[in-house]
């Protein structure tokens, strides 16, 4: 029987609370073309882990463990996201990565992961930066191009693995992980990567709100990267790229066939596949009057900006959907600063109204003053002002974002 590594997870990570965490945010399929495991960005921007399960049957549970570990801070670390460096080697990149993630891994791994202080790596000191064992990479390979000429065969224990040792070592053919799916060549697109880090953002805060509400605090991660992430989560978060990011992943693709367009599996065997992307968002705009005329003329500002992206529909509401003022915002379009009432606020109307028509995405754009709504078919993020968002009436899991000028 084939190893399901999906049903090991909750037990490897049981005392991990903070890789627990972000474990579910990433999806695990079996891929035996993998050698071993790796992390990739989807098309439409989530994250995914191959893995072998031949691979992971032959670990310990410690190394098993470790494995996971060293994939999910790929993604801590966001290597996979923002950290790539166009132009410079792909290869020694992988290696660097490798090098800065299994100094916090040490007696974790399998044999062959590169490892500080170990093999071609033993004058490396342990807990750098990817940058800084890339320069270290780079700076002995060019000690090594200048010493080749004249010295004959390579001696035994020469390249291989990255447990290899001796003078002149070469570097690994490749780090033991997977990292085919990040290449500078792969088919993701930049959408799809501003998706996914946008999401890790997410991902990582809650990650980290779970790990101190759990009483096992962050588990095994070292106390540097735990400082180093919730410096990041400080960063203040630009209000209108998640907003974009919002309507981007409601888009739903239609994909049809076209002789026109190469399959990239079965060239010229197979037709491709042209994909058209749309997404039907509700915009739900609160019209008490506590939400003031600056927030509602900021907002359709950057509204006007999405249109390009999707169609809107525009649902007025207080107590009540203002039905005879709904309309459509047609892709493309622009569209005033306009307020149709002035009244009370009860979320629960905009919920029925859209959970009866077929919304790809739900945007309420309020002071949020109200009881907690019911749930919504359609994904649903919440736009308020900064103090209503430090102290909201009601706590949700959804996303709940800030206006600023």
């Amino acid at each position: 029987m084939s190893f399901d590594l999906n049903q090991h997870m909750a037990r490897l990570l049981l005392n991990e609370p903070f890789f627990a965490s972000l474990s579910r945010k990433i999806n695990k399929v079996e891929n035996r073309s993998v050698p071993t495991a790796g992390v990739r960005i989807t098309e439409d921007g989530r994250f995914e882990m191959a893995y072998n399960p031949e691979f992971f049957e032959s670990l310990p549970d410690e190394q098993r463990l470790g494995v996971l570990k060293h994939e999910f801070y790929h993604l801590v670390f966001e290597h996979v996201t923002t950290r790539r460096i166009i132009g410079v080697d792909f290869k020694i990149q992988n290696i660097a990565m490798d090098l800065a993630i299994n100094s916090h891994l040490r007696g974790q791994l399998p044999e062959m992961a590169c490892m500080p202080g170990v093999g071609p790596f033993k004058d490396y000191p342990a807990g750098l930066s990817f940058e800084a064992y890339l320069a270290m990479i780079q700076e002995d390979q060019e000690e090594r191009e200048k010493s080749k000429d004249g010295e004959g065969e390579p001696q035994e224990g020469d390249g291989g693995s990255c447990g290899s040792d001796g003078p002149g070592s070469e570097l690994p053919e490749n780090s033991f992980d997977d990292h085919d799916g990040w290449s500078e060549a792969g088919d993701v697109s930049d959408d799809a990567k501003a998706m996914a880090a946008e999401r890790l953002k997410q991902d990582l805060k809650e990650a980290a709100t779970e790990s101190a509400a759990s009483g096992q605090g962050w588990g095994s991660v070292p106390k540097q990267v735990q400082r180093d992430i919730l410096e990041r989560l400080k960063t203040v978060v630009d209000w209108r790229k998640v907003l974009r990011y919002f309507v981007k992943t409601s888009q739903r693709a239609h994909k049809r066939s076209s002789v026109k367009r190469i399959n990239k599996r079965y060239a010229y065997i197979h037709p491709g596949k042209k994909i058209k992307r749309t997404a039907k968002i509700a915009i739900a705009i609160d019209q008490s009057g506590s939400v003031n005329d600056e927030m509602l003329a900021m907002f359709f500002s950057e509204l006007n900006s999405l249109a390009k992206l999707a169609e809107f529909t525009v649902i007025p509401f207080d107590t009540r959907v203002v039905e005879d003022k709904v309309y459509t915002w047609k892709k493309g379009k622009r569209q005033a600063t306009e307020r149709v009432s002035c009244g009370g606020t009860d979320f629960n109307c905009v919920a029925d109204y859209t959970n009866g028509q077929s919304f790809d995405g739900l945007i309420m754009l309020t002071d949020m003053e109200a009881p907690k709504p019911k749930a919504t078919k359609a994904q649903r993020m919440w736009i308020t002002t900064q103090a209503c968002a430090e102290r909201p009436y009601f706590k949700t899991n959804e996303r709940v974002i800030a206006i600023r000028p």
